[in-house]
């Protein structure tokens, strides 16, 4: 008896080593559906959350630099400090470029050499009259009737180049001004400033590319730069509106505008990019931070035809 129950149990264990494994095909098919399940969870995933990857970026960022070459006077901002377009960034010093402007405003405002040819001509005028009547009556000769009447010219063209070289003064009074202008830095736009290169003391020159005075950054509007799936190429168009989240800590919900859609794609990828325009008058959102970003293309507006 013992040995028919040992011999069953060996039975058992021999069917269950000798299990037969599992063949080519049914492997492939196994796979198939593992990989199916992943791609269809994914899907699932984009679509139920709606929204994807972005980055909240500074609309640009200027490096900015002077037009000539001089010895930095003064920065008047520091890093970290909201600007404004048109405020003076920095100085370059001016002495000899003031004294020249000084120079031609002087010129410019000149009334002497004017004064002395309108006299000179009132003059010259009134004795070709006086010459011309006596000729007519016969006391004078031609000669000296004609003699009058060319210093009287002479005296025309004399007030006609003193008015001219006012103007002339004019003008390089204004070339003067706007060199000394070149040596006063100011933002082109309102935003912040990101870092700071050069400090009072140092040269500045225009064509060295390494020493930038300051750089700038342009937050509102800020720029949010979103990649998306070529499935989506066509439907997010120019006009359509997002809701933008921000990651911790800024959190919140912003809506932003499609302002460029990229015409190329990515090949490798299968994506292209998007850049839309999120308005941040009160700049609470900082720039270089991550978002999501969920579209409305369904409401989306087609582009102006230009």
């Amino acid at each position: 008896m013992a040995d028919i129950v040992a011999w069953g149990r060996l039975r058992v264990k021999l069917s269950y080593r000798l299990r037969p494994l599992p063949t080519t095909a049914d492997h492939s098919m196994n796979s198939s559906k593992y990989f199916a399940l992943i791609l269809l969870s994914v899907s699932s995933g984009v679509q139920a959350g709606g929204g994807y990857d972005c980055i909240i970026e500074p609309t640009q960022t200027v490096e900015v630099r002077s037009s000539v070459v001089g010895v930095l006077e003064r920065v008047q901002v520091r890093r970290g400090d909201r600007i404004s377009k048109g405020q003076v960034l920095a100085n370059i010093e001016s002495g000899a470029e003031r004294a020249s402007v000084e120079l031609a405003r002087f010129k410019s405002e000149m009334a002497g050499p004017v004064s002395i040819a309108e006299n000179k001509l009132e003059f010259a005028n009134r004795k070709f009259k006086r010459r011309r009547d006596m000729n007519e009556m016969n006391f004078m000769a031609a000669q000296e009737r004609d003699d009058a009447e060319g210093e009287m010219r002479l005296a025309e063209s004399e007030l006609q180049l003193a008015k001219e070289n006012r103007q002339m003064a004019r003008l390089e009074f204004e070339q003067q001004n706007s060199l000394l202008e070149l040596r006063t830095i100011r933002s082109p736009f309102d935003g912040v400033v990101s870092d700071q290169m050069l400090y009072p003391g140092e040269v500045v020159e225009p064509n060295d590319p390494k020493k930038p005075i300051l750089r700038i950054a342009q937050i509102n509007p800020l720029q949010v730069h979103v990649i998306l799936p070529i499935a989506l190429f066509g439907k997010i168009k120019h006009g359509v509106q997002a809701s933008i989240f921000p990651e911790q800590p800024v959190n919140g919900r912003y809506q932003a505008t499609v302002k460029i859609v990229d015409r190329l794609v990515d090949a490798a990828s299968g994506t292209f990019g998007v850049f839309l325009e999120l308005q941040n008058s009160k700049l609470d959102v900082p720039s270089g931070i991550k978002c999501r970003a969920e579209f409305s293309y369904e409401a989306a507006s087609r582009p102006k035809s230009h």
